[in-house]
């Protein structure tokens, strides 16, 4: 029989009891959810008309065009473009180059930041050293080299793939390497966001498994004879899964912003291909003490910054539900 006098043992509340119990990180995932879920589906669904450049330039919203009878509910750009498309197609470019440039950064910093905080010593001690290095170069003036190195030999190899499509009669995949040399600035960006947003994530990583290398499941792996690899696939990586979770939700915004950032020097998506940055540097391109057509600027600026309030708080949230160091 249980002893009577002995104290009952009360349960803490799993990660996912916590996450959902914060309301404000609940409403973030279910505005993220509803936001990438519009994205995906409305363009498709939209009239044919708001797809396409017009004469009606400047239409405020809640408004139609002149002579046509389209109702554009979030007006119109210089163009003439429905801004509710434009604004949910870069809202698609916008979080796909987050989410992207995140995972990269996610893959490249877990496996350094592991294989650094395992090895210890001066292995450690170099990796580090090198972090650090590399930390120091301003990351921006970094990617705006590499887009403007690649950027023409990414538009080659799209061109090659299209001309060799159009050898064999594809004109499906054609069409679709046409349609993306206008994203292959994009492409670059991705990849070099997510070769200069790794470093954080890296420190973190090895943080953890300095800390869990010491545990007595791993010194037994050990002395079983498992091997480094084995060691850190069966047992570390499992032991980080929520960490890095957490961090992949803070680091998406940071990807964005960059983005966005080089959107609006110009260096990111172009015409009549879209994203946050760039409407918001079409918006301020209008903008005047004569007349302005604050919408091209304020609907950008609002929903980009929902959004990041969105993930921050997401992330918080995660940190707080997961984070072994956020308290019993």
């Amino acid at each position: 029989m249980p002893d009577a006098a002995a104290p009952a043992r009360i349960a803490r509340p799993g990660g996912w009891q916590i996450l959902r119990r914060n309301r404000a990180a609940m409403v973030a995932l279910w505005f993220l959810g509803a936001l990438a879920l519009t994205a995906i589906i409305a363009p498709a669904l939209l009239p044919a008309a708001l797809k396409t450049t017009s004469a009606a330039s400047f239409v405020p919203p809640l408004q139609s065009a002149a002579g046509t009878g389209v109702w554009h509910v979030l007006g119109t750009d210089v163009n003439g473009q429905d801004m509710l498309y434009r604004l949910l197609s870069g809202a698609r470019v916008s979080l796909g180059v987050g989410l992207v440039g995140a995972l990269i950064s996610l893959f490249i910093g877990t496996l350094y930041g592991m294989v650094s905080g395992y090895a210890g010593g001066r292995v450690d001690a170099f990796m580090m050293r090198a972090v650090e290095v590399l930390q120091s170069v301003p990351r921006i003036l970094f990617i705006m080299i590499l887009i403007a190195a690649l950027d023409d030999y990414v538009k080659e190899w799209v061109d090659g793939w299209r001309l060799t499509a159009q050898a064999h009669d594809w004109k499906a995949v054609a069409e679709a390497m046409n349609n993306l040399k206008a994203y292959s600035k994009v492409l670059v960006m991705i990849v070099s966001l997510g070769l200069v947003e790794w470093l954080t994530m890296a420190r973190i990583v090895r943080g953890q498994v300095l800390v869990l290398r010491e545990a007595t499941f791993v010194t037994a792996s050990r002395a079983m004879g498992q091997s480094g690899v084995g060691v850190l696939r069966r047992h570390l990586l499992p032991n980080l899964s929520t960490i890095i979770l957490t961090y992949l939700t803070l680091t998406i915004p940071a990807v964005i912003l960059d983005e966005s950032f080089l959107s609006f020097l110009g260096l990111g998506i172009e015409d009549p291909a879209s994203s946050w940055g760039s409407l918001l540097k079409d918006g301020a391109q209008v903008i005047n003490p004569l007349e302005s057509k604050w919408w091209l600027l304020l609907f950008p600026a609002l929903l980009m910054s929902a959004s990041m309030l969105a993930l921050n708080f997401l992330g918080d949230g995660l940190r707080d539900a997961f984070d072994p160091k956020s308290g019993e």
